[in-house]
């Protein structure tokens, strides 16, 4: 066991001691049940991305605010509340961390192995689990394997095999089960035994054959949520299922549409179900910063359409808690009443993070070998860097962090069209800021110094296992690609001072630099294109100066734009972007290519060119919060001017750009 972990886990302990002390309170659903009623506590975990242990292997340290072994802590203590609790997870399992990596691309899954996660898991008792969108990027054979290690069953209801979907649903020849009926005992108020049927059904994003195509193209197929849950609901209470819960991979959003991403809102809407568990936004529901305001959602109660809900945050983060008190009618339950909470694994004291339980030391025990095999494969030095890579301006000024991803997918692309029909054409390339702070928290930034680069850094650097792909387009449509791009900025204005600058529902990594043009961004003007590509305001144009080649762009003009498989995919919803566009699929991932790139080079040179900055307005100053580190590199920004205005909130620091 690695000193770090050891030290890590007394640590833990202490804090959590001191937070949980000896008092256990029962939930009133078990304090009043009556003899025809009974208290059911139903635990979620939720988009752990293989953070098993509370350890950041990007930055090589311990961290307080992840870890299964810590959300397993809280088990214990919420089945003491409970007369009968039962554990599921909603996916994301899988990949997202280097320890994922590891036995993906280094280790290798063979038959009979038993994957990092899977072992936690089995210790933990889990009911059922369904699939999240990240289980398929590492291809269906990796994902087999590792579900044949489970000692619990995995449910999905929307994901085929084949290539062609049924008239009816219930017909599909589905990858996995679309549901299970557990059969239970439980006790009632009076400490009575009773048989209960409870159904439990799983959903993970249709997107799946947009993110994973490579993967997933000519082997599965994927229907809408929704209707596959209207489909095989009635089916699981004519199997006789008391109770119906939903494992959701899938956010709330209260935009209908068809094949939607996020549709665990018209989920909760479908008669039959009770409680829907929801994922995959890596947010917290109930509680008091997210989905503010949206209609039906009660972010109070935590109910969707009145039925109870839970978001579990990411990474074990927190435990998601749906409480449910059923009543008997005849021989049968009905729920007559539920409470919903997502109960964190750390509390926010001042500018600390302090843990609120220890970890499950049968899960840092069980993953020993693993974690240290993982710690070696993360510090092995691929080449060195002359400036430091690092992304706390990434989202105000051309960045080091996003230059490197830029400079290696243009040298790749470059060396494999060299010899193909589009060797004449100029390439550009299109990268975005993956940890940029936000949900993240005010540590979540790459950050490395000059010197060796490690495998963790190029981790770091770039998070997803994606594959480069490239894109063929006209210049009119690089303009709408960064048209898109630059959503993340609030309108501003003129004259005005210390507006807010990033819209905070705009997702980091739809914030694509485009390489190989220069451009300037006119905050004054509305942004064309919501956080969703739908058109807001059709006659703005942000983007001006737009130059090629010390010229303005032809709007004509032919470009290859390298890429990941996401973008390429249309993935984030970028105008025109999709895969129609798409000349070359690599079967490398972005990851490989940087690698490579450092390794051809020997010494990397990461400096921005300051391609793109924001059009001056003359006594305009904008506010934006980054990690307080960033201090540290302000004087390396030369394409705008910035200043300290104060401390943030939750640990970040505020900074003043002079527009």
């Amino acid at each position: 066991m690695s000193q770090m972990l050891q030290s890590l886990s007394r640590r833990s302990f202490l804090a959590g001691a001191a937070a949980s002390g000896a008092i256990v309170v029962l939930h009133p659903f078990s304090a009043r049940a009556q003899a025809n009623q009974a208290h059911l506590r139903i635990m979620e975990t939720t988009d752990i991305h293989v953070n098993v242990l509370p350890y950041d292997y990007y930055a090589d340290k311990p961290n307080d605010t992840m870890g299964l072994s810590r959300t397993a802590s809280l088990i214990d203590a919420v089945r003491k509340e409970a007369t009968n609790a039962m554990l599921i997870d909603n996916g994301d399992l899988l990949q997202g961390n280097p320890m994922g990596d590891y036995i993906a691309y280094e280790k290798g899954m063979k038959e009979g192995d038993l994957h990092p996660v899977m072992k936690g898991m089995n210790l933990l008792g889990y009911d059922c689990s369904t699939l999240g969108n990240h289980e398929f990027n590492y291809g269906l054979s990796f994902l087999d394997k590792v579900l044949a290690g489970a000692n619990f069953p995995f449910v999905c209801a929307n994901l085929v095999r084949g290539t062609e979907l049924a008239a009816n649903p219930r017909d599909d020849k589905l990858y996995l089960k679309p549901y299970i009926i557990l059969d239970k005992t439980i006790k009632d108020g009076s400490g009575g035994e009773h048989p209960i049927k409870i159904g439990v059904i799983g959903f993970v994003p249709p997107q799946i054959m947009m993110w994973d195509a490579k993967h997933l193209t000519g082997n599965v197929v994927t229907r809408d949520i929704v209707e596959a849950a209207k489909a095989w609901v009635p089916e699981i209470k004519e199997a006789g299922a008391d109770v119906v819960i939903a494992l959701s991979h899938s956010g709330i959003d209260i935009k209908q549409g068809d094949m939607m991403e996020n549709a665990s809102f018209f989920l909760a809407g479908v008669d039959g179900i009770d409680a829907v568990f929801t994922g995959h936004q890596h947010l917290v529901f109930p509680g008091k910063k997210d989905f503010q305001d949206l209609e039906a959602v009660d972010t109070q109660s935590g109910t969707l359409q009145g039925k109870p809900a839970v978001m579990a945050g990411f990474w074990g983060s927190h435990m998601g808690l749906i409480d449910l008190l059923l009543e008997r009618d005849g021989s049968k339950w009905k729920v007559v009443s539920a409470t919903s909470e997502a109960r964190p694994i750390f509390n926010r004291v001042e500018k600390d993070n302090v843990p609120t339980v220890a970890d499950d030391q049968r899960i840092v025990d069980a993953l020993k070998e693993d974690h240290e095999a993982t710690l070696k494969y993360v510090r092995t030095p691929v080449g060195k860097t002359s400036a430091p890579l690092h992304s706390y301006f990434a989202l105000v000024a051309d960045d080091p962090s996003v230059q490197i991803v830029s400079q290696a997918q243009t040298w790749y692309i470059k060396d494999m069209l060299k010899d193909t029909e589009y060797k004449d054409l100029p390439v550009l390339s299109a990268a975005a800021p993956f940890k940029s702070g936000g949900r993240g928290g005010a540590d979540y930034y790459t950050d490395v110094p000059v010197g060796d680069v490690a495998i963790k850094n190029v981790a770091d650097l770039y998070l997803y296992p994606n594959t480069v792909q490239a894109v063929a387009i006209t210049g009119a449509q690089v303009k709408e690609w960064l048209e898109m791009s630059v959503g993340i900025f609030n309108a501003v204005e003129a004259g005005k001072t210390d507006q807010k600058l990033i819209n905070s529902d705009f997702p980091s990594y739809n914030f694509d630099v485009i390489d190989g043009v220069s451009y300037k961004i006119d905050l004054s003007q509305k942004p064309k294109y919501d956080p969703k590509g739908a058109v807001l305001n059709a006659g703005s144009n942000r983007i001006v100066d737009l130059m090629f080649d010390g010229k303005p762009i032809d709007p004509a003009a032919k470009f290859v734009v390298a890429t990941n498989n996401y973008r390429a995919g249309g993935g984030g919803n970028f105008p025109e972007i999709n895969g129609s566009k798409v000349i070359f699929q690599a079967p490398d991932t972005n990851r490989d290519v940087i690698v490579r790139y450092i390794i051809d080079q020997g010494t990397i040179n990461p400096a921005a060119d300051d391609n793109w900055t924001f059009a001056p307005l003359e006594g305009t100053t904008v506010i934006f919060e980054t990690g307080p580190k960033a201090k540290e590199f302000i004087a390396s920004v030369k394409s705008v001017k910035i200043e300290p205005a104060g401390e943030g909130a939750d640990g970040f620091a505020k900074y003043r750009i002079m527009l």
